[in-house]
């Protein structure tokens, strides 16, 4: 039996002071704040480094001291007004990194530094690892503290910034930016230099950019898709209807304030489903299935740009804020696109996850509470479906004690008062109390937010459609006939959802041979049923098995099966799997594919 998820990694040197407010930042709230950021970044494949200069210009002059993140940096030289400056680097605290202490006076500070070959916040990727197989690929991925990887900063979502990037990469490469392009002009021999401006705060974790053999195909008046040549026209179809989708977010939360809304189609090894960096969202290219049937990622994405980009959790204790918020506006642009019944069926496989995440951590444990406390804690290491899905149903739960149509007006408040800052839970319950005064007598609000587990009063997602593809499901895992023929690809996901987690190995067979589970394009059809027919000892698995293992790089797929190897007696393999596997894995996936392998019974 597979044990219970272990306590997480802690940093046993960090000491929460009351002026240090987020408890994976050494940003201190009596110091000056950072407003801008300028940098000049060169970018080196041949040894996995990007090197450069960083000017942080403050919000008011340092008084002698002024404390940064960092992470895996060589600090080479610090200057302020009066020249070079003093400056320490402390000890590691664990995954925190190290505190750069600059004694400083003056607004604003200029540092020359170099990045790890190992910095978190970084993939590089061979020619051999990309679609066309012809350039090497770079990108960056900031959430949830790797931003202190790449540049000293105060890498908390507290800090929000504009910044300027100067990136020197090699003739023959595109870099692109979450930020405005301003200039793409060659540089020295064998160089090319491109030029970006951000001119509204972000916080650090939504810094991005990537680097490699790019093309671009416009699909609206605000949005183009960027990927490889090989992937551009497959990505293009997929995501063509984005404008529409745009506009009916706009109807429903206000102007789209970032301008444009371009998206940059990542490489397999991508860890994510999608990332909302403004400007850029990067994209898994696991969406691409040929049907547009996994665009509620581009939703979800899109979503951000209202809620987390514009209004923002203040610390990872408060992540909820930014995910709970933007599946409920995920699926209600989904309600405008594809109908009430379809949102609700996407509603169901969240819960599914959010079910398989509480039995993971076990549901009492604090790690499935909204409001959490991190101290200590790696982020990376508790990353579930909570926010998302608990934070969601805490908010339909909002919804139907409100009626939906004070729910709106309250919501299109929230944005409208709190644009580009960052604020913990405490503020939302002010703002919810202030709009719902008896809001107590309607919802147990610290019941939801400090409680482990599921609330008894969760609005469940519901209805006939759901109910007989349960229905369906339940009559398929005892071996009996369905008939499949009129279904859609997001039945299908409801339906495998809906399976039993292992079933009798001759009833596993027959209804892959009846599907063809195993080999649907789709990979959240595949890659769930995979997990059920690995435990259910269905044979012939291992050659599609390995060849998802070793191409796709997203946790969702990875999680569910190493661990069905694992649960189902195979360690050995998955582990062999994952020797290969791993060079290809982003650092923050093969860090959750070592805790599930190591974890395990």
């Amino acid at each position: 039996m597979r044990s219970k998820l272990r306590l997480p990694r802690t940093s046993h040197f960090v000491v929460i002071r009351l002026m240090r407010k987020d408890p994976h930042s050494f940003a201190d709230d009596t110091q000056p704040t950072t407003r801008s950021v300028e940098l000049d970044l060169v970018v080196d494949f041949e040894q996995r480094r990007v090197r450069g200069t960083a000017l942080l210009r403050l919000d008011r002059d340092a008084d002698g001291v002024l404390d940064l993140d960092t992470r895996g940096l060589q600090i080479h030289t610090a200057s302020g007004r009066d020249g070079q400056i003093r400056f320490e680097l402390a000890a590691e605290e664990g995954f925190v990194g190290r505190r750069l202490r600059l004694f400083l006076h003056g607004d604003f500070v200029r540092i020359e530094f170099v990045s790890s070959n190992e910095a978190t916040a970084l993939q590089w990727l061979s020619e051999e690892m990309t679609a066309g197989r012809s350039a090497p690929f770079m990108f960056t991925q900031c959430q949830a503290i790797h931003a202190r990887s790449i540049f000293p900063c105060q890498d908390t979502p507290r800090a929000r910034i504009t910044y300027s990037a100067r990136l020197d990469v090699p003739e023959g490469l595109v870099a692109v930016m979450a930020a405005k392009s301003l200039e793409d002009a060659p540089g020295a021999t064998g160089r090319r230099i491109f030029t970006f401006e951000m001119t509204q705060p972000i916080p650090s974790y939504l810094f991005a950019f990537a680097v490699g053999h790019l093309g671009f195909r416009d699909l609206g008046p605000r949005s183009r898709v960027y990927a490889e040549p090989e992937m551009l026209g497959a990505a293009a179809f997929e995501f063509a209807d984005v404008e529409s989708m745009i506009e009916k977010a706009e109807s429903l939360f206000g102007k789209y304030v970032w301008e444009r809304f371009d998206m940059l189609l990542m490489p397999p090894s991508f860890p994510y489903g999608g990332m909302e960096n403004p400007r850029l969202t990067f994209l898994t290219p696991t969406l691409l299935t040929g049907d547009r049937t996994l665009v509620n990622v581009v939703a979800h994405e899109l979503a951000h740009s209202w809620t987390g980009n514009l209004v923002t959790n203040e610390s990872m204790n408060d992540f909820w804020l930014n995910e709970g918020f933007t599946t409920y506006a995920e699926r209600r642009i989904l309600e405008t696109l594809e109908g009430t019944a379809q949102a609700t069926l996407h509603a169901a496989l969240g819960l599914d996850m959010l079910r398989r995440d509480l039995a993971r951590f076990g549901e009492s444990s604090p790690f499935t509470r909204l409001q959490l406390d991190l101290a200590g804690v790696d982020p990376d290491e508790v990353y579930s479906s909570v926010a998302y899905e608990k934070g969601y149903l805490f908010l339909r739960r909002i919804e139907a004690a409100m009626g939906r149509p004070a729910f709106d007006r309250m919501l299109l408040s929230y944005i409208a008062t709190y644009p580009f800052k960052s604020i913990p839970t405490a503020e939302f319950v002010a703002f919810l109390e202030k709009a719902v005064p008896n809001i107590g007598s309607l919802i147990d609000v610290s019941e939801w937010l400090t409680s482990p587990g599921l609330p008894n009063d969760a609005p469940l997602p519901d209805s006939p459609r759901l109910s007989e593809l349960r229905a369906t499901a339940d009559r398929a895992g005892r071996g009996e006939s369905i008939d499949v023929r009129s279904w859609t690809a997001l039945d299908l996901q409801v339906f495998v959802a809906s399976l039993p987690k292992s079933m009798p190995e001759p009833i596993a067979s027959a209804l892959d041979a009846a599907l063809s589970l195993t080999k649907a394009k789709n990979p959240e059809i595949r890659i769930p049923w995979l997990a059920i027919a690995i435990k259910s000892g269905v044979g012939g698995l291992e050659p599609t098995l390995r060849k998802d293992l070793l191409e796709i790089g997203r946790m969702k797929y990875l999680r569910p099966l190493y661990g069905a190897l694992v649960d189902s007696g195979r360690k050995e393999l998955a582990l062999e799997i994952f020797e290969t596997a791993k060079s290809h894995y982003h650092p923050v996936a093969r860090a959750m594919v070592e805790r599930t392998l190591s974890t395990a019974a």
